[in-house]
């Protein structure tokens, strides 16, 4: 496994990680299955983990972190987030103070550790102020419950300013930030989020490589029993539009030349975009981890990765 800086930081993530979305405590509700597949991701060389409080509303937080405590805790790089509703209660929600200190102490103990390696602001908070947020962020750094902290899906102006305020106040600034990437979103992380993460010496963690499964060529011929996009209308409808299987289906060719699938083209094409510190990978059952696995050993040439151009032209695709 390869092992990337965090930006400017000293931390040191694997190449590709592997994450609870959807699946550890979703989709995937057996010990058993979830600690096959973790195991084998910690043995093959990952040591990031990414898990977030939504998450299956905490099962996934309390699904991995009964299979990580096995490992030595100095050889994982452990994450989860903070934003979404957790109950209906008014303040368990949102940025702020409030929120996120109970939420990180909840979190702790569901996943069973003393301290998170990274805590993300899983979206912008219109209604709290971000300074309210950098300095509970700041605070917890300060007091040992996390070792750093970074945002997910905010716009490059949003983590500017909050760069702009770490400087004025001497805060500890978000070292990370978490978007979506893959061959079917591609401008907005290209053309502004890339670009700012340079600026700041900050580490880029893209999330959903195959487009929810899109990319695998697994809808080619409509909705198969079980898939995700069978079951997630919510995310069928923000994938599945008009002529997206049609550009999958000409990645076919170029993966069938290289001996790979669809699904390992696509994430081998994430894998060599500069800037990135990991891919975030999920799994449901030990196949396609060993699958994932293989793609980071894969070597696309620039007449690959031109030709994925044409198919997939910036500009034009769309983000989730």
């Amino acid at each position: 496994m390869n092992y990337r800086q965090v930006g400017a930081s000293g931390l040191r993530i694997s190449a590709l990680s592997l994450g609870g979305w959807t699946t550890f405590g979703g989709s995937v509700k057996e010990t058993e299955t979830a600690r096959e597949i973790i195991v084998r991701a910690y043995e093959a060389g990952i040591n990031f983990f990414d898990i977030a409080d939504i998450y299956a509303r905490g099962e996934s937080e309390k699904m991995m972190g009964q299979v990580l405590a096995q490992f030595p805790r100095h050889t994982l790089v452990v994450s989860s987030k903070v934003f979404w509703p957790m109950s209906k209660h008014v303040n368990d929600r949102g940025l702020s103070r409030k929120h996120i200190m109970e939420s990180a102490e909840r979190s702790l103990k569901r996943i069973g550790t003393d301290y998170l390696d990274l805590y993300f602001c899983h979206r912008w908070d219109e209604e709290t102020p971000l300074i309210e947020t950098m300095r509970a962020m700041h605070d917890l750094i300060q007091q040992g419950k996390i070792l750093y902290w970074g945002t997910s899906e905010w716009a490059a102006e949003q983590i500017q300013e909050a760069q702009h305020l770490a400087e004025r106040y001497n805060l500890h600034p978000p070292v990370l930030e978490q978007p979506q990437y893959n061959l079917f979103a591609r401008a907005r992380f290209e053309q502004s989020i890339l670009p700012m993460a340079k600026k700041w010496g900050m580490g880029l963690v893209t999330w959903s490589p195959l487009a929810s499964g899109l990319l695998t060529g697994k809808y080619d011929d409509g909705l198969p029993e079980g898939a995700r996009l069978t079951e997630l209308e919510w995310l069928r409808k923000r994938i599945m539009r008009e002529g997206t299987t049609e550009l999958v289906k000409q990645m076919k060719p170029i993966a069938e030349d290289l001996g790979i699938t669809r699904a390992q083209l696509a994430i081998a094409w994430c894998l060599r975009q500069g800037g990135i510190s990991s891919v975030l990978t999920g799994a449901t059952k030990l196949g396609q981890l060993e699958a994932n696995l293989q793609a980071a050993e894969v070597e696309l040439s620039d007449d690959v990765l031109e030709q994925l151009d044409q198919i997939f032209e910036a500009e034009s695709l769309i983000g989730l």
